[in-house]
């Protein structure tokens, strides 16, 4: 026990100390001024498959975005059941925008294609045969963009020379298991991506947040286009991966922001679960070795604490406990700008511990559905092992 608890603790200092900052969560995106001489075309490409109850909040936030040059909006429905179409012109009927907005729907789904891929490169393919956009974003139709968010998004891109520019949105944090869950979702993500490194030019690491990402249309067409992660499951991490790898000028940027929001709700255990567990074992590229090494790891880091404070009081050894609860407190402060930045109670941050044990538990069902062959499930598809 006392190996147990120095080496947890030996962890956590590195982790805090050389570990790319992940834990400040400070990449910030700055509200954009009106500094740029010209303003290039934005086209925002959303792919929707049964979104009509989100749409009339979040279409509306992109047809009325302050953005100063030319923004448009191609919304793919994604062969939807719920009228998710109609809803959109809707929208933009009572926008009085119905010019700045294009309803599309996916032919059926091919072989070797993930679903929310390919109705991304058919709203690309649709807008190529009209114009060339300088710039693509990609979003969610569960995201509510705040006005400025487009504005903001292309003067980081622009005056910082990026390819591409994503937003780790805000999630819904309002139910008991999203206050539990959804913030340590997010600094799971900080860890596993420090947000430093993958915005560093010089390093290889790569990542964006699928919800809201600018890109140049260059770089998409010099990355080989959507086609090279067609079937990609954590589909926006494969394509920061294949621009920042793509050449010199695969200069990408990936940050936190609180006035862009997503709307989606997980109000239950359940929907929580299935969100992670949809991805968590191809994160380990369905390796049986590295799950183990999963989970053994987040015991260590985050289980071995409590339980040395425990053993070392239970047992009188006053060594151990100590170690163990400076090791808690330490964890307990490298999650607090994660938990302040949802506005929650400092308190949450000792919970780290026991949302490990869930995220361990996710991470298991994720392996047992994959190897049942219903790993990647969502929205009515099953997808194979890439």
């Amino acid at each position: 026990m006392v190996w147990l608890s120095l080496l947890s603790l030996l962890i956590w200092l590195l982790l805090i100390a050389a570990w790319g900052q992940f834990w400040r969560s400070n990449q910030r995106l700055p509200e954009a001024s009106s500094s740029l001489d010209e303003w290039p075309d934005v086209c925002a490409i959303v792919p929707a498959r049964n979104e009509a109850d989100v749409l009339p909040q979040s279409l509306k936030s992109l047809l009325t975005q302050d953005y100063p040059g030319k923004f448009t909006v191609i919304l793919v429905d994604d062969q939807s059941d719920d009228g998710t179409g109609a809803v959109a012109q809707r929208v933009a009927v009572e926008l009085g925008q119905e010019s700045a907005l294009q309803v599309m729907t996916t032919s059926p789904l091919p072989l070797g294609w993930a679903g929310k891929l390919w109705a991304m490169n058919q709203g690309v393919a649709a807008l190529g045969q009209q114009r060339d956009s300088p710039y693509i974003l990609f979003t969610d139709a569960d995201i509510c963009h705040h006005p400025s968010n487009v504005r903001s998004l292309v003067a980081k891109a622009e005056q910082e020379q990026r390819d591409l520019v994503s937003l780790m949105v805000l999630l819904r944090c309002d139910s008991a298991w999203e206050k539990l869950l959804i913030p340590a979702f997010v600094f799971f993500f900080q860890k596993l991506y420090p947000f430093p490194w993958v915005n560093n030019p010089n390093r290889k690491m790569a990542a964006a947040a699928g919800g809201c990402i600018l890109l140049r249309s260059q770089a998409l067409k010099k990355a080989g286009g959507l086609v090279t992660i067609k079937d990609a499951l954590i589909d926006d991490c494969s394509l920061a991966a294949a621009v920042k790898s793509s050449g010199p000028s695969g200069n990408i940027w990936l940050g936190l922001t609180t006035s862009t929001v997503s709307l989606r709700p997980y109000t239950s255990l359940d929907s929580i679960w299935t969100m992670v567990a949809r991805t968590a074992f191809t994160q380990l590229n369905y390796s049986p070795l590295l799950l183990i090494g999963s989970i053994v790891g987040m015991s260590l880091v985050y289980l071995a604490p409590p339980l040395s404070l425990l053993y070392g009081c239970i047992a009188g050894v006053q060594s151990i406990a100590i170690v163990g609860g400076v090791t808690w407190l330490l964890m307990a402060i490298a999650y607090w700008p994660t938990i302040r930045l949802y506005r929650l109670s400092p308190l949450w941050t000792f919970a780290l511990p026991l949302i490990a044990v869930f995220y361990n538990l996710m991470t298991l069902d994720s392996a047992r559905r994959h190897w049942q062959g219903k790993g990647g499930a969502w929205k009515g598809r099953v997808y194979p092992a890439r």
